[in-house]
């Protein structure tokens, strides 16, 4: 009973602590301006189903996504078996499951013992691909201490927790050898039962070796839960959000200000009668609460994994700007926002923004706008609308913009065309 009631205050605990900060990146979500990103939801959930769980934007990477298919399907199916422990735990039986399902039990235990193998392999190859060969996507100005450090903890933990689950196993099939207890005969243990030779013989000790294991694989997936919202891993929750939500629209449309294009209809015909859209609080965006809410959820879905700057064509040629960075700055600005209003209230002005303090003009102006991030992104992240928001801001409200653009913008005033050619002369070249 002792054992059954610290289970459940352990459980209570990290269930209560893990809602209370996924709360809190609610919260911060929320911040941000409204969007509408409910039409078309055949669409919609074909996008979700087709990037997010079907991965299909990770195979232009053939090693890490067959890795990454280890690890992404070993961590949803193996988790059924925590569906177990829970209930053991809570309980105090063992292998509940195991009578009800029979041979499929057996099946069952077979399967997740083979892919915690394949989640191991892929972890010692990512480990190994990001400290040992060091990938240059996994480097930048951005990935300072502790993004690297957490891509680290995540991986390890990952071994640790497949490491005691296979120990765990080991050591329950050798008692069930010995008919000691509780331990019935239940389950297939291909994998784990090589493990049994490194074990002790003894009962007591093998019982002491299951039991240890078993608490550290639970506590350490409820422990690893807490994490997530700290961590670039919480992507494997909002993937399927982000996805869903995604922009359905071509990637070259850019948007308009509804109050902009009021303004230009009404100078083109006088007889235009502009919809009432209300006053823009900003036209473009300064600070993160300019950006909507799905630029933040992007913000927070993050992988942190490089594909976009390793094609952007600024970053390659030696520009500051780096896609990733980008979306990096965003959510630790919200954050830092978000801890604002925990700490002072939600009227708290810090006098810092995202332009500025966290990206420069010069990482902004240095983007050549071809999407090639919104592209390469394994989770339908678009820097780009950041990017073109923050833009919009300096040119509309700062009026800053380069002297190469303001040049460009006369020229389309005053000639209807970039070139500071006036139209009458602009097909001189074909009389030449």
């Amino acid at each position: 009973m002792i054992a059954q009631l610290i289970f459940i205050i352990i459980l209570a605990a990290a269930v209560y602590l893990f809602s209370k900060n996924v709360a809190k990146i609610r919260r911060n979500i929320l911040l941000g301006k409204d969007t509408d990103r409910n039409d078309q939801p055949a669409l919609r959930w074909k996008t979700m189903a087709k990037i997010a769980l079907g991965q299909t934007k990770m195979v232009k990477r053939p090693v890490a996504a067959v890795m990454h298919f280890f690890i992404y399907v070993g961590f949803i199916i193996i988790n059924l078996e925590v569906l177990e422990i829970m209930i053991d735990g809570i309980f105090g039986s063992h292998r509940i499951f195991s009578q009800p399902l029979g041979g499929l039990y057996g099946f069952l235990i077979g399967a997740f013992e083979v892919l915690a193998v394949l989640v191991l392999t892929a972890c010692i190859v990512f480990l190994c691909r990001r400290n040992v060969v060091h990938l240059k996507r996994f480097s930048g100005t951005e990935m300072t201490q502790w993004p690297k450090s957490d891509a680290n903890y995540i991986l390890i933990t990952e071994i640790l927790l497949m490491t005691a689950f296979l120990t765990m196993n080991a050591a329950d099939y050798k008692l069930q050898l010995l008919h000691f207890g509780h331990y019935v005969t239940a389950g297939s243990f291909p994998m784990s039962s090589l493990l049994g030779p490194l074990l002790p013989d003894s009962a007591s000790a093998l019982v002491i070796t299951e039991r240890v294991c078993w608490w550290f694989h639970i506590v350490g997936i409820l422990c690893f839960l807490n994490y997530l919202p700290y961590s670039k891993h919480f992507h494997i929750l909002l993937a399927f959000p982000n996805t869903y939500y995604s922009n359905l629209n071509p990637k070259g449309k850019f948007t308009n200000m509804a109050s902009v294009t009021n303004e230009v209809k009404a100078m083109l015909d006088p007889s235009f009668v502009p919809e009432n859209t209300g006053e823009p609080a900003r036209f473009g965006a300064k600070d993160v609460t300019d950006l909507t809410w799905k630029n933040l959820m992007e913000a927070y879905t993050c992988t942190e994994c490089g594909r976009c700057t390793s094609v952007c064509p600024a970053n390659i040629t030696g520009k500051l700007l780096s896609p990733r960075k980008i979306m990096m700055d965003t959510r630790d600005r919200i954050t830092e926002i978000g801890n604002n209003i925990d700490k002072h209230g939600k009227d708290h002005q810090d006098d810092k923004s995202l332009l500025d303090n966290y990206i420069t003009r010069e990482e902004l102006w240095a983007c050549t706008s071809c999407n090639a991030c919104v592209e390469a992104c394994p989770v339908n992240i678009n820097p780009l609308e950041i990017i073109t928001e923050m833009r919009r801001y300096i040119v509309m409200e700062e009026s800053q913009a380069p002297a190469s653009l303001n040049n460009m913008f006369g020229n389309v005033e005053n000639n209807g065309a970039p070139w500071k050619y006036s139209q009458a002369d602009r097909f001189n070249w074909a009389e030449e």
